[in-house]
């Protein structure tokens, strides 16, 4: 088996291209030979802070070009990445750290207040790495002074099967699941990212989307693979993604569509010289035609790709290419979510594993190069979706005579609000600690901005004093993340049951959906 290693992007850029831009970053611009002695320097700095081969280190950052940094010399050092998802509580957050025991962590400085509370939550946690532009906090080791305390270490060329990352998804049983990815099928995700044309030879790639996301990570890496620059904003804002793309001739990026929306929407979008941009790959929820005829029409050089993914695929899985946004654009393939991706073998099976005819509704399952190792410690669910080298996704869907895969509903109740993944069972379980709620059901239901929104069901107890959605909302921000807590609520006597017992969520659903073409993304 050919040996591949995620660093091996570095070793080719500092041997063919040295003094290529890597990394644009505010006024920070490094060439790949200062990238990879940073790197190399600070694999250093955390193997002598206790990261041993195979040790977790977690980030919770806002983007930036020591987010890249930090993936790599994680790498370098024989460390497995936790990227943290910077949208959860400080009890979500604790819950994954704890989970694949991260004792290692690094943030910046719009996360350094939690540091104490995440001490203090996590049984796991020892070392605090500040990575931000100014002083150390108190009890936290410098980032830069790591790097310049520290000569370069040698490449420990973990590699192939070894885990290259651990990546945490909203757990259907209401606790995070972390999807372990090997070297080899980030690398893998990556060549099919460059394969399906994310990413082009000399391309300057925008990182505004966030950085922990697989989706984006995906991106970095093709970036790395090809020798590109890479131009990170901290966080999706209009101006300053629109400023980014002008001042640094932007040539690609990703975005989730609301993002699209808000960057074609923007008052001040023709004061924008945008001609760079030639590539927009999206995904994470379906984009409407009306809003990608405005995009098409308002950013006349880019042409749109779309990708279905999941993290468990490294994340790859379908894509409909540009040809199908455009000129192919009559054939009437724009509401599927593209076919198998290159690499990637695709079939839509029944609840018995076999096969369904075309044209009817299964569930999508694939394998390819980035089918995960499996769940960090959970064997049974990891049996339950990794079958014969096939990853059983939840997504319910058709395919066409052509291989078009149109995604219908979903297994899992999952809800898609924003490009953020929100799992139906994790809000009912902070819902159903309130002392007044008997039951309560959560759906997703059509938004205009975000896709979808989180809109809850509530049976009250008999005799339990009023409550009201705001009620509800501000009890379950004490436990989740904001973007996972209801947006709507409503009140009813009883749920819809089925014979069995099971809350009839095809009910609850129907009246929202009926009159929407397509259903989920």
């Amino acid at each position: 088996m050919p040996t591949t290693y995620l660093t091996q992007a570095l070793h080719r850029a500092m041997r063919q291209h040295p003094g290529r831009l890597a990394t644009i970053c505010g006024s920070r611009r490094r060439s790949y030979a200062e990238f990879y002695n940073r790197v190399a320097r600070l694999a250093g700095g955390l193997q002598q802070l206790g990261m041993a081969p195979g040790d977790r280190v977690g980030i919770l950052a806002l983007n930036s070009d020591r987010f890249l940094e930090l993936y790599f010399a994680i790498w370098w050092g024989g460390g497995v990445v936790n990227p943290v998802n910077i949208r959860w509580s400080t009890r979500e957050i604790a819950y994954s750290l704890d989970d694949c025991e991260t004792r290692i962590l690094a943030v910046d400085a719009s996360f350094a207040a939690l540091a104490a509370d995440l001490s203090e939550c996590s049984r796991c946690l020892r070392t605090i790495v500040y990575a931000g532009d100014d002083a150390a906090r108190g009890g936290m080791f410098s980032y830069e002074q790591l790097i310049a305390d520290h000569e370069p270490v040698a490449d420990a060329l973990r590699a192939n099967d070894d885990i290259a990352g651990i990546f945490y998804t909203g757990g259907t049983t209401g606790f995070p699941k972390g999807v372990m990815l090997s070297h080899a099928n980030l690398h893998g995700g990556a060549v099919v990212a460059l394969l399906e044309g994310l990413v082009h030879e000399g391309d300057i790639g925008l990182h505004a989307a966030p950085m922990f996301h697989l989706a984006d990570g995906a991106f970095a890496l093709a970036l790395f693979l090809r020798g590109c620059t890479q131009v990170i904003v901290p966080g999706f804002q209009p101006e300053r993604v629109l400023e980014a793309i002008q001042e640094d001739r932007v040539s690609a990026v990703v975005l989730v569509p609301t993002m699209i929306q808000m960057l074609v929407d923007h008052p001040q979008l023709a004061a924008y010289r945008l001609t760079s941009l030639v590539r927009v790959s999206y995904g994470a929820s379906p984009i409407s035609e009306a809003l990608l005829d405005r995009a098409m029409q308002r950013l006349p050089s880019a042409r749109f790709l779309q990708c279905y993914g999941q993290t468990e695929m490294s994340p790859i899985v379908t894509v409909l290419s540009p040809q199908f946004h455009h000129e192919a654009r009559h054939r009437g393939k724009l509401r599927s979510a593209g076919r198998a991706a290159l690499g990637v073998e695709i079939k839509i099976v029944g609840a018995d594993g076999r096969e369904v005819p075309r044209g009817t509704v299964g569930e999508i399952a694939a394998r390819g190069p980035g089918v995960m190792l499996g769940y960090w410690n959970r064997p049974e669910q990891t049996a339950a979706v990794l079958r014969d080298g096939w990853m059983h996704t939840g997504d319910g869907a058709y395919m066409d005579e052509e291989g078009f895969v149109f995604v219908v509903d979903r297994v899992k109740d999952m809800i898609v609000s924003g490009g953020e993944n929100v799992y139906s069972a994790e809000v009912e379980n902070a819902i159903g600690q309130h002392p007044a709620v008997a039951a309560c059901a959560v759906i997703g239901i059509p938004d205009a901005r975000w896709g979808e929104a989180v809109h809850a069901v509530i049976v009250c107890k008999p005799g339990a004093a009023r409550i009201t959605g705001d009620d509800i909302n501000a009890y379950c921000r004490a436990m989740i993340a904001a973007y996972k807590c209801p947006r709507s609520v409503e009140f009813r006597d009883a749920l819809p049951l089925t014979s069995t017992g099971k809350v009839l969520k095809t009910v609850l659903r129907e009246p929202y959906w009926k009159q929407q073409p397509r259903r989920v993304g």
